[in-house]
């Protein structure tokens, strides 16, 4: 027991005044109002009671209208309605719609104090449910941050490790070195201007930058052969897909970038390989891809040419629309004009760390 307020609430001025004698000499706090009105404004305007004794039988707001009041502006606060004997099943009919308790008149000092006991408890006790709560929602809540980041370094590391194995292929084929940086950045530029997911153009920008990773296990002499590869060498050399999509198909977060690697030279009309997969049997991040790696192949240097413009490269892919690309994806990309692109490989040119999974968070 201690200094709870406790308010009693008797349009009975003798009543009310009985009840909160009662109440001091065991230490609460009775605060009296004369009528459930004057109850209602002293919980609208004073700090919150822990207790409410009303007395149901009123005249103008009667104690179950103050019931259900009291209810929409302290919800933990338990009401101990008061009645006579012949008005039971009011008190009852109370109870249901949220009164804690009932004490009938006339009631004892100790029945009084009882109920009073019960009641405070009951209030810390709900109390102390809500703390609980809150705690167990602010640990779920800063465990589930603690894991979010340790998802995202872990895959911040994943993603070094696959650029690390870019830079690897690169180092074998220097031929296309910093091909793998371009066509992931073009892809999740595209992928985002079809405003794809965050979480589909991740798979898709992982797919990308490992399209080629199957060459690895392709034999040096092929790989890195100067001239015209001999027909027997074209379909080991075609075998780099499948070979690819077998090194990252075991391994969980790669299993979906890992069908962009096996379908990365497939053609919308079905003319490609290694599955001759059309339209939209081929995974939508393989079609996009096929735009951004005909771009990067036309602007860069190989051997047997020097690269051409941003423009011919926009023109040779539009005119392929339908055949080897997807018309949807060549639309989206043509929207795009050609700065955003040039741009794109300067960029990349002038970072030698730039990293492509970085560049699909900033933009």
């Amino acid at each position: 027991m201690g200094s709870e307020r406790i308010l009693v609430v008797d349009d009975e001025p003798y009543v009310r005044t009985v009840i909160a004698a009662m109440l001091e000499r065991s230490d609460y706090e009775p605060v009296m109002a004369a009528s459930g009105q004057e109850a209602l404004e002293r919980v609208s305007k004073e700090a919150p009671f822990d207790l409410i004794l009303s007395d149901i039988m009123m005249q103008g707001l009667d104690g179950i209208a103050l019931l259900e009041q009291v209810r929409k502006l302290q919800t933990d606060v338990p009401v101990v309605v008061v009645t006579a004997v012949h008005d039971i099943g009011v008190a009852v009919s109370a109870m249901r719609r949220g009164a804690y308790d009932y004490l009938l008149k006339p009631f004892e000092r100790e029945q009084l104090l009882g109920v009073v006991r019960r009641a405070l408890d009951y209030r810390k006790l709900v109390q102390q449910n809500a703390m609980y709560r809150q705690k167990l929602e602010e640990l779920v809540t800063a465990r589930t941050e603690m894991l979010r980041q340790a998802m995202a370094d872990l895959e911040q590391s994943y993603d070094i490790t696959l650029e690390a194995l870019g830079d690897a292929l690169d180092l074998k084929d220097a031929e296309t070195e910093g091909h793998s940086k371009r066509v992931t950045a073009y892809t999740m530029a595209l992928a985002q201007e079809m405003d794809l997911t965050p979480a589909q153009i991740s798979v898709i920008s992982r797919g990308a930058f490992l399209h080629d990773i199957g060459k690895m296990a392709i034999p040096d002499a092929i790989l890195l052969k100067p001239g015209r590869l001999t027909a027997e060498e074209q379909m080991i050399m075609r075998k780099h897909c499948e070979r690819g999509y077998e090194m990252l198909r075991k391994i969980p977060y790669l299993q979906e970038p890992a069908e962009i690697v096996f379908s990365h030279q497939e053609h919308y009309d079905g003319s490609g390989y290694p599955r001759g997969l059309r339209g939209e049997e081929i995974p939508l991040g393989a079609r996009i891809f096929a735009v951004a790696d005909t771009l990067d192949a036309i602007t860069s240097d190989r051997p047997y040419r020097r690269a051409q413009s941003f423009e011919q490269a926009r023109k040779e892919i539009a005119r392929c629309a339908g055949t080897q690309f997807d018309p949807y994806v060549v639309e989206v990309y043509l929207s795009m004009g050609t700065r955003i692109w040039e741009e794109l490989r300067r960029e990349i040119s002038r970072q030698s760390r730039f990293s492509p999974f970085s560049f699909a968070l900033e933009r």
